[in-house]
């Protein structure tokens, strides 16, 4: 499950996927996979935006992360071709 990060999941970031969380979890937004740096087997670098309480975007940040160890919050969600967001139906 956690190995298919995709960009818009909403995941949360702890010390299972980095030591740098251990004390200081996270909630983040994936912007993207970083597949152009090089990293070792079971790692990954994620473009991400960091989300506060409310759920809004607080800072964008690069994080080194085993994507085993993220918890999907809110997978993205998926559009229809040709659908725009918060477009009105008639």
């Amino acid at each position: 499950m956690s190995s298919d990060i995709r960009a818009g999941d909403v995941v949360r970031v702890t010390r299972a996927a980095s030591v740098q969380f251990i004390t200081r979890p996270i909630v983040a937004r994936v912007i993207r996979v970083r597949d152009d740096l090089l990293t070792y087997q079971g790692w990954c670098w994620l473009d991400v935006y960091q989300l506060d309480a409310k759920g809004d975007a607080t800072e964008r940040c690069t994080i080194f992360v085993r994507p085993d160890g993220l918890r999907i919050v809110r997978p993205r969600t998926e559009r229809a071709p040709g659908q725009v967001s918060g477009a009105l139906s008639t």
